[in-house]
């Protein structure tokens, strides 16, 4: 009576126990194969408890973790697999650009104009160019003493150095000096031919 009452025990834990795998969400195929006769029996007959899971649940019970995602998995790339058919992929970086710490020399040239005769004798203009900047002009051969030479002093004080009115205008465009006309003339049409040549 005794293995009567045991036999009928193990077999309704072992259906109870597979009623439950089977109805509990995510049971696997193991839990579902284990035939009633080897669900196991307490010493005293009856249907012994199952070990805890270590997550608390019912075994063959999955939980999905909280990480896990239902976005599909990406394709990989095509630098990927080209690399896992055996091609080599390399990446190259551009170089970056050389720099230089000194600043760009600036050259400074002098450039004479022609001789220009006129009433009073003749002149040239001769300008210092830094780049394509006027810095500093002054004018040769022209007349000393007398009152010619008082109109190129006056002519020279006003477009001459390097704070005249040729560096200022950086141009033959100068207003003519009073009393001085031919000398102012003379003196522009040397400077304009030095400009062309510069």
């Amino acid at each position: 009576m005794r293995r009567a009452m045991l036999a009928i025990t193990g077999l309704a834990a072992g259906t109870t126990a597979l009623v439950v795998l089977k109805g509990a969400p995510g049971a696997g195929q193991a839990g579902a194969d284990v035939p009633a006769a080897l669900a196991p029996v307490a010493p005293d007959g009856s249907a012994a408890p199952e070990p805890p899971s270590p997550t608390g649940s019912a075994p063959g019970d999955v939980t999905p973790s909280p990480r896990a995602s239902s976005k599909p998995t990406p394709k990989p790339s095509a630098d990927r697999s080209a690399a896992s058919r055996g091609g080599t992929r390399t990446r190259t970086t551009p170089a970056a650009p050389r720099t230089t710490t000194s600043a760009p020399k600036v050259t400074t040239r002098t450039v004479t104009g022609p001789s220009v005769t006129y009433e009073y004798g003749s002149l040239q203009v001769r300008i210092t160019l830094s780049g394509s900047r006027i810095v500093d002009a002054t004018a040769i051969g022209l007349p000393l003493g007398g009152q010619s030479g008082q109109r190129s002093d006056d002519v020279q004080a006003r477009y001459s150095g390097t704070s005249g009115e040729v560096v200022a205008r950086q141009s033959a465009n100068l207003s003519t000096v009073s009393g001085a006309t031919y000398t102012s003339t003379a003196y522009k049409q040397s400077l304009q031919a030095a400009l062309d040549k510069a």
